[in-house]
């Protein structure tokens, strides 16, 4: 985050989500709805979004102790100057190992945030989130499978580091939330970057530029195309940016070094008309009687 200011996070395998992300919410005082919304449901209620979790957490695992054992030229951080269509990385030298994680639906659950949206239906709010940053850490968890796996990051000498749009001016309560969560510690400027650190904003490339200047980062995970590369954010349609994560070299990347996370409640990738989501020539009508289609 900021989680609201650009519009939902989608991951790979929640596409059949995307109709029940966006549920209507009530007007300010209404009554509560009787339920969460069905991201939520999913994201923090769901036995499939924990095994997605883990599932990932697994996968990211098994790349990191194959890359550690046989060291890569080249890190998963895109190169300055690099596009989807023609990417390059930023080389490793002899650089010690990392791991850069986004915080928010990656590693750390916002349950009780989501749980005030859900109940106020006012939807993102920027100053109730920065109230949540500095007081929220009692009611966080952790990703199913990220406390195991940074701590067998850490076990296996490779430095966590977590990049997320979280504000600099909240560093101390975001570093004690991500402790509370159960993912030991984060050390501003060292192993935790924040929006506010530069001049870039929500863009992650130049915190993620600082990071590979320090480290041979083996692995990356987020919830948000952003998390890899702010290309992705760079105002393609839906259709093309959904294109981009598919083809040449990029596809690749998922799972072999960029690690997806499940998030149907928000961010980029909430977006889009029924043309956008739905082929031409994939939309189906129920046929009239007698008439075969």
């Amino acid at each position: 985050m900021p989680p609201r200011a650009s519009a939902c996070g989608l991951a790979v395998a929640a596409v059949a989500l995307l109709s029940a992300c966006v549920a209507d919410r009530p007007a300010t005082g209404a009554a509560p709805p009787a339920n969460p919304p069905a991201g939520m449901q999913y994201l923090y209620g769901s036995g499939e979004a924990a095994a997605l979790s883990v599932q990932a957490f697994t996968a990211l695992m098994t790349h990191v102790m194959a890359r550690v054992r046989a060291r890569p030229a080249d890190s998963v951080v895109l190169a300055e100057g690099a596009s989807l269509e023609q990417p390059r990385f930023v080389p490793c030298g002899d650089k010690p190992f990392a791991a850069v994680f986004d915080v928010d639906e990656t590693v750390m659950l916002n349950i009780g945030f989501e749980y005030h949206d859900a109940t106020t239906g006012r939807g993102y709010d920027a100053a109730a989130w920065d109230a949540w940053e500095k007081t929220g850490a009692g009611a966080v968890s952790a990703v199913p499978g990220a406390a195991q796996a940074v701590q067998d990051l850490r076990n296996m000498g490779v430095t966590v580091v977590f990049n997320t749009n979280r504000s600099a001016a909240n560093a101390e309560a975001t570093a004690a939330a991500i402790k509370a969560a159960g993912l030991g510690e984060a050390l501003h400027g060292v192993t935790l970057y924040l929006s506010g650190d530069d001049a870039m904003g929500s863009r992650k490339d130049g915190r993620r530029a600082a990071i590979s200047a320090k480290y041979c980062v083996i692995a990356m995970g987020g919830d948000q195309l952003g998390d890899f590369s702010d290309l992705f954010n760079a105002g393609q349609s839906v259709t093309a940016r959904r294109e981009a994560t598919m083809q040449g070299a990029i596809a690749h990347l998922w799972g072999n070094g960029w690690f997806v996370l499940p998030n149907p409640v928000y961010g980029s990738g909430l977006k889009g008309g029924f043309d956008d989501v739905f082929p031409a020539d994939k939309k189906w009508a129920m046929p009239a009687q007698g008439e075969k289609k």
